[in-house]
This record gives structure tokens, C-alpha cells and sequence, in this order.
């Protein structure tokens, strides 16, 4: 049995760029290429001290204005006295917990602000991801441009002047009410109905609120390669499937990530817009969390109560970010953070 000499022949050398000759040289005297070598922390500091002084602001104000300010928990184990201090106050434990659950305004707080919040995690999370994708379908980008400019300008407008124009609107003497009148059908006043109070504060929100979140969906939008959208018109894909199979997927990542954000903040659903309609239902409709801490903890003098609410706020939407983060992941979205599975 023969062997062919292209099988006895040494294998030739791959051809590599002149410029990996020093690498090549490196690795065969065991010495890691100097493109390869860890750079120490000081250098890092001289290489990027542009970049860390621009970060430097935004971190200092969450450190100030977020972290600091966690040592003040410490109130909810205290009965807390101001003109005591932290160190003066009598350590009560949880006796300001118990005084939090066993009191039926905090349950009818707690009720509220989950009605509020879940409805507007149904009908106001789709709004701005409807309205981006009406917005990127516009062709002319002057229409596009000017439709986006009003939709979001009422962001900047203050929750007094939305009030109140919703009461000059919706109210006992508004224009709906009026023209219910004129039409022989019952007067509605939106205003001071309880039971209609969680849609009042939702439809406030979305109009308030919908158009700035507009912004990230376009911006999310603008990433997805045009080249799918040409590719999936060659093979006779129509518009609904293309948004279907192209569209809702390259935004899919920023839609769990905000799901997610929104999920942590679910027990919080604002103080200033409620604060300025809960006399018009009274407290049994208009009382939220944010208001009970304000009128049953920092009025009354319960400093305690009012910071064991906030802390147990935060602690049920860690727990609400981390398990929804985990469940993202399950379904092979990246989520706040990456893991493993995800890479």
C-alpha cells in the first residue's frame, strides 16, 4: 500500500500579515504580545478621564440623591422624633410595621394604587408603542416630525394646568357635561365620581405622558435594519407581517426593559396628580400610598409609619424587578442586565 508524498509533505506555514510577526515571536518566547498586556488602573484612569469626568455629575447625583438617602430607613425601626434625631429616638423594631398592617387606610391605599397602576400598565404601556410604530410608517418626515412635536409637548406641561383643564373639560360645569345636557342624556361628572377616578387618572397620564415615551420606541425603531423590511417585500410579506416577524422584535428588547422598570414602580403612581384630585372622590377613592405616607405619616407626625411604607415600596419593587428580569431571561430577552443564557 502506497502513501502519496502530499501526505508525507510538512504542512506549509500559514501566511499570516507582517504585522503578527511580533505577536508570533511573543508566543514562542512565552511572553504575552504587547497588545495583550493588562493595563493597570492608574492607566485606565489617565485613558479615560475625559469619559469618567462627563459620568461623574450623573453618578454623584444618584449616589446623593438615591443612596444617601437609604440610611434614613432606619426610621421605620425607630419612634422618630426630628428634634431627636436618629440617635436619640427610642429603636422600636417592627411595632411601626404593625401599626402599618393592621391599619384599614393602608389597605385601602394599597387597593387603590394597584387598581390605578394596573390600569395603566394595560392601557397606557401600548399607547406610545402604538404611536411610534403609526409615526414610523408616516413618509414625510415633516408630518412625522410635527405630529411627534405635539404629541409629546404636553409632557412639559404641569399637573395644575392639566387638572385643570381636565375639570373645564370633564367637570360638573365642563363642556362634556354641557353638551350630555343638551343632547337629554345625564349630566357625568367625571371629576368627582369616585368609581371613575382610576380611568380619569389613566386617560391623564396617557395624554400627559404617551408622546414622550413615543420617543424611545422611534428610537428603538430606527435600529431595525431597513435591508429586513426590503428582503421581506421581495418574498411578498405584507405590512402586518412584516411588523409582525421584523418590526415587534428589533423593539422587543426596549419593550421588556421598560415593562420591567415599570413593574418596579408599580406601587408608586405619583403624588402631585393625585394630591390635586383626592378631595373631589375623598379618601376612600383618591388615597393612594404616596398620599397616605404625606397625610397619615408626615402630617400626623408618624414618621415611622410613613418611612416602614416606603421601605416596604421598595423592597416589594426590587423583588418585582428581580423576578421579572429573571422570567425575561427565561424567554431569552436580555432584560436590565444579561446573564449567562442571554450572551
Amino acid at each position: 500500500m502506497s502513501i502519496s508524498s502530499q501526505t508525507l509533505a510538512p504542512p506549509k506555514e500559514e501566511r499570516t500579515p507582517a504585522g503578527n510577526k511580533r505577536v508570533r515571536a511573543s508566543k514562542r518566547k512565552g511572553k504575552p504580545a504587547p497588545e495583550y498586556r493588562q493595563v493597570s488602573f492608574m492607566a485606565r484612569l489617565r485613558r479615560d478621564k475625559v469619559m469618567l469626568a462627563l459620568v461623574l455629575p450623573g453618578v454623584a447625583y444618584f449616589v446623593l440623591f438615591h443612596y444617601v438617602p437609604l440610611a434614613g430607613n432606619i426610621i421605620a425601626f425607630l419612634d422618630y422624633k426630628p428634634y431627636l434625631g436618629f440617635v436619640d429616638s427610642v429603636w422600636v423594631g417592627f411595632d411601626n410595621f404593625s401599626a402599618m398592617f393592621s391599619d384599614a387606610a393602608f389597605w385601602g391605599a394599597l387597593r387603590n394604587t394597584l387598581v390605578i397602576t394596573g390600569l395603566q400598565l394595560v392601557l397606557f404601556f401600548p399607547v406610545p408603542i402604538a404611536l411610534s410604530l403609526l409615526l414610523n410608517s408616516i413618509m414625510s418626515k415633516r408630518i412625522r416630525k410635527f405630529v411627534q412635536s405635539v404629541v409629546y409637548l404636553p409632557h412639559f406641561i404641569g399637573w395644575v394646568i392639566i387638572v385643570a383643564v381636565f375639570s373645564e373639560i370633564l367637570g360638573a360645569t365642563g363642556i362634556v357635561p354641557h353638551l350630555l345636557d343638551s343632547a337629554g342624556l345625564p349630566r357625568f361628572d367625571a371629576m368627582t365620581t369616585p368609581e371613575f377616578f382610576p380611568f380619569l387618572v389613566t386617560i391623564q397620564s396617557i395624554w400627559k405622558d404617551a408622546g414622550w415615551g413615543t420617543i424611545i420606541f422611534l428610537a428603538a425603531l430606527m435600529n431595525v435594519d431597513q435591508e429586513l423590511y426590503e428582503a421581506a417585500a421581495v418574498d411578498g410579506a405584507g405590512p402586518w407581517q412584516r411588523m409582525k416577524n421584523i418590526t415587534i422584535p428589533g423593539i422587543m428588547p426596549i419593550i421588556i426593559l421598560l415593562l420591567i422598570l415599570n413593574l418596579g414602580s408599580i406601587l408608586s403612581v405619583g403624588f402631585e396628580q393625585i394630591v390635586l384630585q383626592r378631595d373631589n372622590v375623598g379618601p376612600g377613592a383618591g388615597e393612594v400610598l404616596d398620599t397616605y405616607v404625606y397625610f397619615h405619616g408626615i402630617q400626623d407626625g408618624q414618621w415611622g409609619t410613613a418611612a416602614a411604607v416606603g421601605l416596604v415600596k421598595g423592597i416589594i419593587g426590587l423583588f418585582l424587578v428581580l423576578g421579572s428580569n429573571k422570567l425575561a431571561h427565561m424567554f431569552g430577552q436580555e432584560g436590565i442586565y444579561s446573564s449567562d443564557k442571554t450572551k
